[in-house]
């Protein structure tokens, strides 16, 4: 979020974002406004929430709270992959757990707030970007020296 807002406000190039240092103060904050995020939608989620909605919408709120959570922790991995040995692939897999929790979690917050199936619809690619985040952060360290 931190490099996103960086990349806004500072005029960046896509391919200057892309390079984004995880291991940096910037970009690691990343994974500490996910995770804050996380909790505080649980929380949300667990006082507010579970009166308003049935149980299967607020089953799918959960969802995206915990997969929220779970790529704010591999974020962290990321930086520590990147503090270690550096790498343009590593970098690329925080990007991609990133773009997946925005269309992940962010599709079934969407949809459980508002109850519009069509949001839905868009999950499955926060899904796939999951998915090559964690392919991508593989092949990264392998390829490590």
């Amino acid at each position: 979020l931190s490099c996103l807002c960086f990349f806004f406000f500072k005029q960046k190039t896509a391919y200057e974002i892309y390079q984004c240092d995880w291991s940096s103060d910037v970009c690691s904050s990343d994974l500490s406004a996910s995770a804050f995020l996380a909790v505080a939608g649980g929380a949300f989620g667990a006082h507010a929430l579970r009166r308003r909605l049935d149980e299967n919408l607020l089953a799918v709120f959960e969802t995206g709270i915990r997969y929220q959570m779970y790529h704010a922790l591999a974020l962290l991995v990321v930086a520590w992959v990147m503090d270690r040995w550096g790498g343009g692939l590593v970098a690329a897999s925080g990007w991609l757990f990133v773009v997946g929790t925005v269309i992940f979690s962010g599709s079934l917050y969407l949809l459980a707030l508002t109850g519009q199936r069509m949001f839905g619809a868009v999950t499955p690619l926060g899904g796939v970007a999951f998915l090559a985040g964690w392919l991508v952060l593989l092949i990264g360290i392998l390829r490590t020296p």
